[in-house]
C-alpha cells in the first residue's frame, strides 16, 4: 500500500482534528517561542523560575488528561471534552501579552494546560475510536504532523511580528489569538464523533483503578515513557541555548522552526514505517536520536551545531510523540482507552515536572552543558530498558468496537 493511497484512506474527521491541532499549535508556539526570552529580559526571571513555569504548566497538562480521559471513557462522548478544551486555550491566549509578573504568567501557562490536559487524552482516545486499526500508525502520524506543522508556523509569525513590530514581544503574541478561534471553529463545525456499538453495555463506572486490568506490555511502555520524558525538558531551554549562543532576539523563534520542520517532516513516515515493522525497532530511533541531540548541544557553541542539535531534537520528537500514543492505543481495550491514556499523561506529566525543574537548576548552578549532559544520562537509562523489554507491538493487540 502506498503512501498515497494510506493518505485517501485516512478518514475525513482524523483530518479535522489535524487541522484542529495545526492551528490551536501555530497560536501557542507563537507565544511559547518568545515566552522563554520574554520572562528573562522583560520580567527578568531566572532559569529557575523559567524551568519551574514550564515544568508546572507542561505537567498539569499531562496530569489532568487522566481524569478527562476518565470521563471520556464512561460517557464514550469524547469530542465535548476535546471542545471545552480547546475553547479554555483559546480564551487564555489574550492573558500572555497583558503579563505583566512572573505569577500573571504562571496563571495563563496553568490555565491554558489546563485546557490541553482536558483535550489530549479524550482526543488521543478519539483518533483511536475513529482511525481503522490496519493504518493506525498512519493516522496518529498524520495528525502528529499536522500538528508541528502549525509548530513551525507559529514561531515563523512569531519572527514576522517582531521585525514588523520593532520587538515589541506583548503586540506580536496578541497575533496567537485569530489561529486559536480558528482552531475551535473547525472543532465545532468539522469533527465526527463515531457512534460506537452497544455503548450503554460497555459503560464502565468512574474507577480510574479499573486500568490494572490491562496488561503487561502497557505498564512497561508507561515506564519507559517516564524515563524519557525525564530526559526532554521543556523546549524552552532550547530557545535559551540559543540567546545564549548568540541568536539574535528577533530570530530566537528560528530554534522552534528548525526543530518543528524536521518534527513535521518525519512523523507522518515514522507513523507509516511503525505500521509495517516492530514499533520498537521505530522507538528505538527516536531515542537514539535524542541522545545525538543532547551531546551536541551540550558540546557546541555553534550557531550552525545548534541548528543540527535542535534538528536532531526534533526527529527525535517525529519518532517517539506520535508513535507511543499509538502504543497506548494498541496495548488496551476501547472500554479503558481514555483511562489509560490518562494514566499515561500523568506518569509523563510528573516526569516532565521533574524534568523542567531539574533543568532549571542544573543550568543555573552549573550551565547549560551540563543540563544536555545530564539529559543524555537519562536518554540512555531509556535506551537500556527498551533493549531489555521483549514485546512487539507491531501487531494491533485490540481492535475497536
Amino acid at each position: 500500500m502506498t503512501a498515497k493511497t494510506i493518505l485517501a484512506q485516512i478518514p475525513r474527521s482524523i483530518w479535522a482534528l489535524g487541522l484542529v491541532s495545526l492551528f490551536m499549535d501555530t497560536s501557542s508556539e507563537l507565544i511559547h517561542s518568545l515566552l522563554p526570552v520574554f520572562m528573562v529580559s522583560t520580567l527578568g526571571a531566572s532559569m529557575t523560575s523559567v524551568g519551574i513555569v514550564e515544568g508546572i504548566a507542561e505537567a498539569t497538562a499531562l496530569i489532568v488528561k487522566i481524569f478527562s480521559g476518565t470521563l471520556s471513557d464512561y460517557f464514550r462522548k469524547r469530542k465535548l471534552l476535546v471542545a471545552i478544551g480547546y475553547g479554555m486555550a483559546a480564551l487564555t491566549k489574550p492573558l500572555f501579552p497583558l503579563a505583566h509578573s512572573i505569577p500573571t504568567v504562571l496563571t495563563a501557562r496553568f490555565i491554558d494546560r489546563i485546557g490541553k490536559g482536558i483535550r489530549g487524552a479524550p482526543r488521543d482516545a478519539l483518533v483511536g475510536d475513529i482511525a481503522p486499526p490496519e493504518i493506525r500508525g498512519a493516522c496518529f502520524g498524520l495528525r502528529q504532523s499536522l500538528d508541528t506543522v502549525g509548530a513551525f508556523l507559529g514561531p515563523m509569525l512569531a519572527i514576522a511580528g517582531m521585525l514588523l513590530l520593532a520587538d515589541n514581544t506583548r503586540a506580536v503574541m496578541w497575533i496567537a489569538v485569530v489561529p486559536a478561534i480558528i482552531a475551535f471553529l473547525i472543532l465545532v463545525f468539522g469533527v465526527k464523533e463515531p457512534e460506537l456499538q452497544d455503548a450503554d453495555k460497555i459503560k464502565p463506572p468512574i474507577r480510574i483503578r479499573d486500568i490494572r486490568h490491562v496488561g503487561s506490555d502497557y505498564w512497561q511502555l508507561v515506564a519507559i515513557a517516564g524515563v524519557l520524558t525525564l530526559a526532554r525538558f521543556s523546549e524552552a531551554f532550547l530557545v535559551l541555548k540559543a540567546l545564549a549562543t548568540g541568536l539574535p532576539i528577533a530570530y530566537v523563534p528560528l530554534v522552534m522552526v528548525v526543530m518543528n520542520i524536521f518534527y513535521a517532516g518525519a512523523a507522518y513516515p515514522a507513523g507509516i514505517l511503525s505500521d509495517r515493522v516492530n514499533r520498537k525497532t521505530v522507538l528505538l530511533i527516536g531515542v537514539v536520536f535524542l541522545i545525538a541531540a543532547d551531546l551536541i548541544l551540550g558540546f557546541t557553541a555553534n550557531l550552525w551545531m545548534l541548528a543540527l542539535g535542535v534538528g536532531l531534537w526534533g526527529l527525535h520528537m517525529a519518532f517517539t510523540q506520535g508513535l507511543l500514543a499509538t502504543m497506548v492505543t494498541d496495548t488496551t481495550p476501547p472500554e479503558l482507552r481514555g483511562t489509560a491514556y490518562g494514566v499515561f499523561n500523568l506518569v509523563c506529566g510528573i516526569a516532565m515536572l521533574v524534568a523542567s525543574v531539574l533543568a532549571g537548576l542544573v543550568w543555573d548552578k552549573f550551565g547549560p552543558s551540563v543540563m544536555f549532559f545530564t539529559s543524555a544520562a537519562f536518554t540512555a537509562v531509556a535506551l537500556i530498558g527498551l533493549l531489555l523489554v521483549h514485546t512487539n507491538h507491531r501487531q494491533k493487540t485490540y481492535n475497536d468496537v
